[in-house]
């Protein structure tokens, strides 16, 4: 079996294991990732990007070098490199989680309990659920789909192709690092500026491939390609930009406005402004997409793989 085979098996192994079994339970991998990171930002915290900067190359530059090591000492075999691969991308991807949360607020939704879908809105987003209607909530989860679709899917898969199991775990390293120090707290405006910036160019080539595969899969590719063109700019990121408003013009519906972060109201421009407002059976429909891209993606990295070794070899 030849080197570029064992990452389209192991990816595609891995890929399915999370279709199959979710997340573990106890022990995911990203959460002790999370815990050390956490060890490190207690040591290293000062109001200052250079200590922020040395933060994340630590936790970055730690997990790829481990990822190397056991990618160089498991190469000899083939079986127990595909099987590190599948384990890697089983730890890293949460397409089965994404759309397990989703589908508890949409069911909490369809049942009229507002209350219980408030409550479970914060596995998905940091919105504030409190200030939002059974549209509102609904919207806040299309999207939340949306862009974790890139981050928690796409993204991954990409680097694993370009880079194998240390890209796997590297992009999911700065991915959850941002997560934790990248908002623009006061206590992290500085001190998270590196893994933040860090996020967006991890998370660029993601991005738009999720919006080019949104707009493939879903159901209105010339509605998905107008809303990418002309709202995705007016997005403040950068790559939730593209993301959001292919997916919104995939579906049909208007993403984006007045929104609530931890008591902060930001006012974020309309994304397909055409489409009409976002109901409850949309979430399910976002879900699906997002399944579709998935696996298109693992077949986009898997082939943009054997390419890119096809043509060192």
């Amino acid at each position: 079996m030849r080197a570029d085979r064992v990452f389209a098996y192991g990816a595609a192994a891995g890929l399915l294991g999370d279709h199959l079994l979710g997340d573990p339970r106890r022990g995911h991998p990203v959460a002790a990732f999370g815990r050390a990171a956490g060890a490190v930002e207690q040591l290293l915290w000062r109001d200052h990007r250079g200590w922020g900067a040395l933060h994340t190359a630590v936790c970055v530059g730690g997990t790829v070098s481990l990822a190397a090591v056991a990618t160089s000492a498991l190469r000899p075999s083939r079986t127990a490199s595909a099987a590190l691969t599948a384990a890697a991308t089983w730890a890293v991807v949460g397409g089965t989680s994404l759309a397990r949360e989703a589908g508890v607020v949409a069911r909490a939704l369809e049942a009229g309990d507002i209350e219980a879908a408030r409550a479970r809105l914060p596995h998905l987003c940091g919105r504030d659920p409190q200030t939002l209607d059974a549209d509102g909530i609904a919207r806040a989860v299309v999207e939340s789909v949306a862009e974790n679709t890139s981050d928690a899917v796409v993204g991954a898969l990409v680097w694993g192709g370009i880079a194998g199991v240390p890209g796997l775990l590297g992009f999911r390293a700065v991915n959850t690092l941002d997560a934790m120090v990248g908002h623009k707290s006061a206590k992290y405006r500085r001190y998270g500026w590196a893994s933040a910036r860090l996020d967006d160019v991890a998370g660029w080539p993601g991005a738009r491939l999720t919006a080019v595969l949104a707009t493939v899969a879903g159901g209105d590719p010339r509605g998905a390609v107008r809303a990418w063109r002309t709202d995705a700019p007016k997005h403040p990121s950068p790559n939730a930009g593209p993301v959001e408003a292919s997916f919104a013009g995939a579906l049909g519906v208007r993403l984006g406005g007045t929104l609530s972060y931890g008591g902060r109201v930001e006012h974020r421009p309309v994304l397909n402004g055409a489409g009409r407002a976002v109901a409850v059976p949309d979430i399910d429909r976002a879900v699906r997409l997002s399944r579709r891209v998935g696996w298109l993606a693992l077949g986009v990295s898997v082939a943009g793989r054997l390419l890119l070794k096809g043509r060192k070899s």
